[in-house]
């Protein structure tokens, strides 16, 4: 058999078992064909909160300036900008990959060679003009353009742009996934902050009802109708309640202080209305199809660019095993002597070459960079399922929450009710002889519990909304 055969045949072999290991993986079949259920319930409205610009979904006024600031300022914000900035000048160097190189060249140098060689003896014996040899050393004077081009047969480079192009709107995307994260951070972190104003505001209140209801014990322990006992236990419970208002005042500085850090900025007082908080009411939340969730959330979308990445990083990789088509050029002017280097066409250089290069022998590199690049592609498509999921049950997840703490909300509020009630009932009981004093301590403790509970419970379902909101894909735009 001779040489070229044996090339060719191990050319077809090698073809043969790349077009083998090409078959799209059964999962990433799965995962491109991957659908979401009809309807989060029952009801398939498509209404869907998340198309609601952040500016107009939270009205309060400070809440959505210290919104704008973070996202002016925000560091980890403004890095991700930076690599949208590195993706996107990746794809202008893979741009230009496939088109001709070209280039200017000019050099000049002397050159001598041995006197007892092949170049040596013709030069001695070289006359450019009648009774001149070959000046020694010789001046070499150049000057010329170049060109490389490799010719995209097999769309290797193409895939690898159009892949690096995939790569950058991937990039985006998490920087929308980033906004939407940071828009919902903060504002549960505003409405957690209101919450700690209100239930220091209540605890301060607490500590002046228990410090009048403290001086009366001590009157009745003058008139011998309580004993020591009822007033250390009254002093206990104003101690108790004393140290609850330093508790709240660092969870104020700390939730102050996280703002801040999202804000880009060093601590300082954050500006808010916290008597606004009594009368806030969760906007309706409407969370529409799953099927909108593909649309709506940019991490989704990330998921999605990066596995169109992966299957055209694959393309490229197995494009290594195909020949490639170089092309070259040059155009110049070469002497060595000034005089001699603009005549034409004497002085004039010109060259065309093309190579065309096959991988053979020792492809273990090609193949590595092949399997790595499928492996990739498979992990693309399970993180693109991951996503899709993670996604869909955050919303039910968010959805249950709405519903039960607004339930919880209704009971804890004629819980307040009730237990406020007590209070006085048991405070009148207690004047009048007829409850013991730790009727009154007990009544005074849950009713304390119940309104923190119920602040607490209504920041709940303020961070349920916001979390909904996130969930849905919304805050970004």
């Amino acid at each position: 058999m001779s040489k070229t055969k044996i090339i060719l045949h191990a050319a077809i072999g090698g073809m043969c078992l790349i077009y083998a290991a090409c078959a799209v993986p059964s999962h990433l079949k799965k995962a491109e064909n991957k659908t979401v259920p009809g309807a989060f319930s029952a009801s398939r409205d498509s209404s869907n909160t998340a198309k609601i610009k952040w500016k107009t979904f939270f009205k309060d006024q400070y809440l959505t300036a210290l919104i704008d600031t973070a996202l002016k300022h925000n560091q980890e914000l403004n890095v991700t900008l930076m690599e949208i900035e590195v993706a996107k000048n990746e794809v202008r160097a893979r741009r230009g990959s496939y088109l001709p190189y070209v280039g200017i060249q000019a050099g000049a140098g002397v050159d001598k060679a041995a006197r007892y060689t092949n170049i040596g003896a013709m030069e001695a014996n070289t006359d450019i003009t009648p009774g001149q040899a070959m000046p020694e050393p010789v001046p070499n004077l150049f000057l010329g353009a170049y060109a490389n081009w490799e010719l995209d047969i097999w769309s290797k480079l193409r895939n690898s742009k159009r892949a690096a192009a995939a790569k950058y709107l991937s990039t985006v995307e998490g920087k929308n996934f980033m906004v939407t994260n940071l828009v919902s951070e903060i504002a549960s972190s505003y409405y957690e902050l209101l919450a700690l104003d209100n239930q220091l505001e209540i605890v301060k209140q607490n500590i002046e009802i228990q410090t009048n209801a403290f001086e009366i014990v001590k009157m009745e322990k003058e008139a011998t109708r309580v004993t020591e006992l009822a007033v250390r236990r009254f002093e206990a419970q104003v101690l108790n309640t004393r140290s609850l208002q330093y508790g709240i005042q660092q969870k104020i500085v700390e939730t102050e202080n996280k703002i801040n850090f999202l804000l880009g900025r060093f601590p300082q007082p954050i500006p808010r209305n916290a008597q606004s908080f009594s009368t806030l009411l969760p906007d309706t939340v409407y969370a529409g199809l799953p099927s909108q969730l593909l649309l709506n959330r940019p991490d989704i979308r990330q998921a999605e660019l990066d596995l169109v990445a992966a299957k055209l990083d694959v393309k490229s990789a197995r494009a290594n095993f195909y020949p490639s088509l170089n092309l070259s050029a040059g155009l110049g002017y070469q002497a060595f002597n000034a005089a001699y280097f603009i005549k034409t066409p004497a002085s004039l250089l010109y060259t065309v070459a093309g190579d065309l290069v096959a991988p053979l022998i020792n492809r273990s590199a090609i193949k590595a960079t092949y399997y790595t690049a499928n492996a990739k592609q498979v992990q693309a498509a399970y993180n693109y399922e991951r996503t899709i999921l993670s996604a869909y049950v955050e919303v039910v997840n968010q959805l249950s929450k709405i519903s039960n703490v607004r339930n919880s909300f209704m009971l804890k509020e004629k819980q307040v009710e009730a237990l406020n009630q007590s209070v006085i009932i048991s405070n009148n009981l207690f004047k009048s002889a007829r409850a013991d004093y730790m009727e009154v301590l007990l009544t005074q403790r849950d009713a304390l519990e119940s309104r923190i509970e119920l602040i607490e419970t209504r920041m709940q379902q303020m961070n349920a909304m916001v979390k909904m909101y996130q969930a849905l894909g919304g805050g970004w735009n």
